[in-house]
């Protein structure tokens, strides 16, 4: 899912590898708020699925977040299923399609989603490619190549995100 809108492709790109059901992804947002806050459109932040088989109800959360994508509110979207990750545990699949409706989304367009699967060939090529590259748990940041586990701490990675777009930003001018 790409949070980019402009035509200029951003110098730099994050790709997030989250799941809506986990804990350690809710508290990323403050982090990707605060990335989001000093890059603007020059940091490209991709939220990639990585759907872990413990909690029941992440993969139907990642084929949400991909219809919310459809509908324009990609981030609203996944920045609210992750503040209620309680909400999720106990009411499942209903609590999705109860957040689009609060978003203002098309809330029967989420749950024929749910129910047709449109979304699930995004959801599974994502967690392939995040096993593919060694991703283990969420959240985990891919940027310049570089992999940062964020399933075990988040302490110092938002530095270190920043000292690496900071680089590929610079490179960008000079070219």
């Amino acid at each position: 899912m790409n949070d980019s809108s402009s035509a200029r492709p951003a110098a730099a790109v994050l790709d997030v590898w989250c799941e809506l059901q986990c804990p350690d992804c809710r508290g990323a947002l403050a982090d990707l708020s605060a990335l989001r806050a000093r890059y603007g459109d020059r940091l490209e932040l991709r939220l990639r699925h990585f759907p872990l088989e413990k909690h029941k109800h992440a993969f139907a959360a990642a084929q949400a977040a991909e219809e919310a994508a459809e509908q324009g509110q990609a981030w609203p979207y996944v920045e609210a299923v992750l503040g209620r990750v309680e909400e999720l545990d106990r009411k499942g699949e209903p609590f999705l399609v109860e957040v689009a409706r609060e978003l203002g989304l098309d809330a029967e367009e989420f749950d024929t989603a749910l129910i047709d699967g449109r979304h699930i060939l995004i959801v599974d090529a994502d967690q392939a490619e995040g096993k593919a590259i060694g991703v283990t748990g969420t959240p985990t940041y891919v940027i310049g190549g570089e992999r940062l586990d964020g399933g075990k701490s988040q302490e110092g990675l938002r530095e270190r995100i920043e000292e690496i777009a900071d680089r590929l930003l610079a490179t960008e001018q000079e070219s």
